[in-house]
């Protein structure tokens, strides 16, 4: 049997949805990311962006850009790990633990890339995910990356919750879920997870990628929003959704994130976040 001969089969399916007009994946848009795009030539309504506050195309983000290319050049040439970390890679982490309320942050390439090494590092073999059934793909495949055991309860369900986590004693738990669920559009009940995670000795991250700039009086996302930002341990946002850019992080306290620099796989073995998209 072929390996590939999966990829034929999806082929078939695919130029026959868009032989009948019906395929909707991969459009080419013709224009900045914006309320209106141009799609074939056609200007349309965008109303699948992520671009929730409208920065992408924001004078003084552009203009923040351009300076940190002329200042650094297009890329970093490195991981961060050796060669490829810069001083506003540095001040960008300060600035957003700052915001966040936390000890520490750091910055990696992608949103995607942020989950895989926070969570793949911090859960060791004796250790317990617990994962809303509902939450993003990152988190799923960081927990796969992970040597820790995965255990799901239903969306928003505290009682299954509650009901995951009973004869898990002995064991480290992180509770692990979305603010704002992406495909749901509903909010994480985070008063009650964070009560639950006490209750059995559990640690919380919160994946924020759709909250951050929506949620909380100051933008901080779903742990302002509820006023438990001093409860969450870790809380993790991307660039590529309100702040108009691409790259990820996670803040939380200073031991912790030191430990994710210096074995988050997904940071120490890839390029590092370029200029353009790092500027504080």
């Amino acid at each position: 049997m072929d390996v590939f001969e999966k990829c034929s089969k999806i082929r078939e399916t695919t130029q026959e949805l868009s032989s009948n007009g019906h395929y909707f994946f991969f459009r080419k848009i013709e224009s900045p990311q914006d309320s209106e795009v141009v799609v074939n030539g056609k200007r349309v309504i965008m109303i699948g962006s992520n671009n929730y506050l409208g920065l992408t195309c924001h004078p003084r983000v552009k203009e923040a850009a351009i300076k940190a290319v002329q200042t650094y050049g297009s890329g970093c040439a490195g991981s961060r790990f050796l060669n490829g970390n810069l001083e506003i890679h540095e001040e960008l982490e300060k600035k957003l633990a700052r915001f966040f309320h936390k000890e520490a942050a750091v910055v990696f390439a992608t949103g995607y890339q942020t989950n895989l090494g926070a969570i793949s590092a911090l859960l060791g073999r004796n250790d317990l995910a617990i994962i809303d059934k509902y939450d993003h793909a990152s988190i799923i495949d960081g927990c796969r990356l992970s040597f820790g055991k995965v255990k799901k309860f239903r969306h928003n369900d505290m009682k299954d919750l509650e009901r995951t986590l009973e004869g898990t004693k002995n064991k480290g738990k992180m509770i692990i879920v979305d603010g704002i669920f992406s495909m749901e559009g509903d909010i994480a009940d985070l008063p009650a997870i964070v009560k639950i995670a006490k209750a059995y000795d559990a640690r919380v991250m919160v994946d924020d990628a759709h909250g951050i700039g929506v949620l909380g009086e100051g933008g901080r996302g779903t742990a302002e929003h509820f006023g438990l930002e001093d409860q969450v341990d870790l809380i993790m946002g991307t660039y590529s959704k309100s702040l108009a850019a691409i790259g990820g992080f996670v803040a939380g306290s200073k031991e912790v994130i030191h430990f994710i620099k210096h074995v988050g796989r997904s940071m120490i073995f890839s390029a590092s976040l370029p200029p353009p998209w790092s500027p504080p």
